[in-house]
């Protein structure tokens, strides 16, 4: 049996400056951006995985405000989303990402595990790792 990782889902609450970050900063390719209402869902992927996709969309949409508000600050501080990148140049990739003026977390160190990574948090705030073998 062959279990592959197809799609993940990351909250955001501003899917202009998620599709910004993701298509601009990041390069991915956009792969679906669909609205319905005040809610919109866009699918982006990195060019050489064709068969990998990350959902940005809205948060919990249909739960009571006070629980929204909660999320939304959660989301703020780093503490929902979380995905671990790749990257054959760290150094520039970091590079890169500070100058879009993504919220640097942690600039690049070598790890006693073997990588070396960064960490910055997108738009909304989502953990986003980037390592280097």
């Amino acid at each position: 049996m062959d279990i592959k990782i197809s799609t993940s889902y990351l909250n955001v609450d501003d899917p202009d400056a998620a599709l910004t970050f993701y298509r601009d900063v990041l390069g991915y390719d956009v792969r679906n951006d669909v609205g319905q209402g005040d809610m919109r869902w866009i699918t982006v992927g990195p060019p050489s995985q064709p068969d990998v996709s990350i959902v940005l969309g809205p948060a919990a949409p249909e739960a009571p405000p006070a629980e929204r508000k909660l999320l939304a600050d959660m989301m703020a501080k780093g503490m929902i989303g979380l995905v671990v990148f790749t990257t054959d140049d760290l150094d520039a990739t970091f590079e890169k990402l500070q100058a879009s003026g993504a919220d640097v977390v942690q600039e690049p160190i070598d790890q006693p595990w073997g990588v070396r990574d960064c960490a910055v948090r997108d738009p909304a705030g989502n953990m986003l790792r980037f390592n280097q073998a």
